[in-house]
């Protein structure tokens, strides 16, 4: 609970069964978290059996594709607020405080990795992965005109239930590059967002993706495609976020008369 708003965390997993169990305690011992959700996207031998120790609530997405689980998990989670994670090791689960603590005046919080001080050693951040997702994320912010933005990969992130509800009714992609569409679903919607660091580890087992640099490449090259897609295709002026505006002032009390 947070603000006396229920937390919902969502990890989609497909070779997590090493360290699912520890992630999904982790996040309960931090008291802030409700529930955990896990969405089993055709998941290696033995995933189900890890998570049914746990407390955490287990669905089945067959559909394979980070999309399609990640689609799936946003419909799913009951809380006020849903927080997309890697059940792989490579977040803190203590870190959900600082998404936690812009959620009342965001209505999504991106996690960024690329913080160097945050990069634990050992952690798959190779130059061209760091590069990549800032180079990306900086094409982003110039061809939509966003507020800071430095890693389009990041899966930890925040998303308050109706803005979860109405990103996965909009989403399409349903392989690797489908955190990049929600970035951008983000943006055009007008909802406000910020991005802040987090903690990035490294990670138990091998990446099906960025374990592989071609295809880290190829997922790469699909994120940017997009990026220019919906830009295409997208109001030349789309709805921005409205300024907070600040409380009238208080009427001058009148001067005591001595």
């Amino acid at each position: 609970m947070w603000n006396g708003k229920s937390v919902s965390v969502v990890l989609m997993t497909y070779a997590e069964r090493d360290s699912i169990r520890s992630v999904i305690e982790d996040f309960f011992d931090t008291g802030l978290v409700e529930e955990v959700l896990v969405v089993d996207n055709n998941a290696e031998p033995g995933t189900d059996e890890e998570v049914r120790r746990t407390r955490a609530r287990l669905v089945h997405e067959p559909k394979q594709g980070y999309g399609h689980a990640t689609r799936r998990g946003l419909i799913e989670a009951s809380g006020d607020l849903v927080v997309l994670a890697e059940p792989d090791g490579t977040f803190l689960a203590k870190d959900i405080s600082k998404l936690l603590v812009y959620s009342t005046e965001c209505d999504v919080v991106f996690g960024t990795r690329t913080t160097r001080e945050l990069i634990w050693a050992g952690a798959n951040m190779a130059p061209f992965l760091r590069w990549g997702n800032w180079g990306v994320a900086k094409l982003i912010e110039a061809l939509y005109n966003t507020s800071h933005l430095s890693d389009v990969g990041c899966t930890y992130k925040l998303l308050r239930s109706d803005a979860a509800k109405q990103i996965a009714e909009t989403m399409t992609v349903g392989g690797s590059h489908a955190g990049v569409e929600i970035m951008l679903l983000t943006i055009l919607s007008g909802g406000r967002f910020v991005e802040v660091p987090v903690n990035y580890l490294p990670r138990v087992g091998t990446s099906s993706v960025t374990g592989d640099p071609l295809k880290a490449i190829g997922v790469g090259l699909q994120m940017i495609g997009l990026v220019l897609q919906l830009r295409r295709t997208a109001p030349r002026r789309f709805q921005r976020p409205p300024a907070f505006m600040a409380p009238p002032a208080e009427e001058p009390r009148e001067r005591l008369q001595l």
